[in-house]
């Protein structure tokens, strides 16, 4: 399986409406707190946009509402991959991405079977205080090594000045949150990551 080389996170329907159109390939819808008949509605939505823009929707957490709406990826945090049953994510048909900061948990994300391992933060990120330092591009040419042929995504910090060394070290995808959420000019930064990630793609 081979993954878009930039990844989009956004935390509702409405931002996938303003950037998916743009050209983006790849999303993962990442909501946190809301009831789940609003959650529902926002995944609905969000899969009929991607749908109608032939972009991969990967549902953040939720894995029963994926299965129940007929998804068909969805990412797990350490935390609910330990109380996810794979079993049933399997048996709907959903692939599966799995968060890894450590050796340890890279080893619980590959026992898992995963359809992508995330790498992160490899660089300082804002988007939410981590336990773990920046890992830094070597890290990425280790996991590279751990998890091949299993496709690697690599995220926290990113920007498209630090896109090259992120494929170098041999990340095969690149995750983005806040360079394009709390971008002055969300759609044109949209544009400047779907352009620079091309040579890879």
């Amino acid at each position: 399986m081979k993954l878009d080389p930039f990844y989009l996170i956004v935390d509702s329907a409405a931002w996938i409406e303003r950037l998916v159109p743009l050209g983006v390939n790849l999303v993962q819808l990442r909501i946190k707190t809301v009831d789940k008949a609003a959650l529902r509605a926002e995944i609905r939505k969000a899969k009929a946009l991607c749908a109608q823009h032939h972009c991969q929707l990967i549902v953040n957490d939720h894995w029963r509402l994926a299965i129940e709406e007929g998804c068909d990826f969805v990412h797990l945090g350490q935390e609910d991959l330990q109380s996810a049953d794979l079993s049933r994510i399997r048996a709907a048909g959903l692939r599966l991405g799995l968060s890894t900061h450590d050796h340890a948990e890279l080893e619980t994300a590959m026992a898992a079977r995963p359809d992508y391992i995330a790498l992160g933060p490899i660089y300082p990120t804002i988007l939410k205080k981590m336990k773990w330092a920046p890992q830094g591009v070597e890290r990425i040419s280790e996991w590279r090594r751990r998890v091949a042929p299993t496709p690697l995504v690599a995220i926290g910090g990113l920007n498209p000045d630090r896109l090259n060394g992120v494929f170098a070290a041999g990340a095969g995808c690149a995750a983005v949150v806040t360079d394009i959420t709390l971008n002055a000019d969300a759609e044109a930064r949209t544009r400047e990551w779907i352009e620079k990630t091309d040579r890879w793609r």
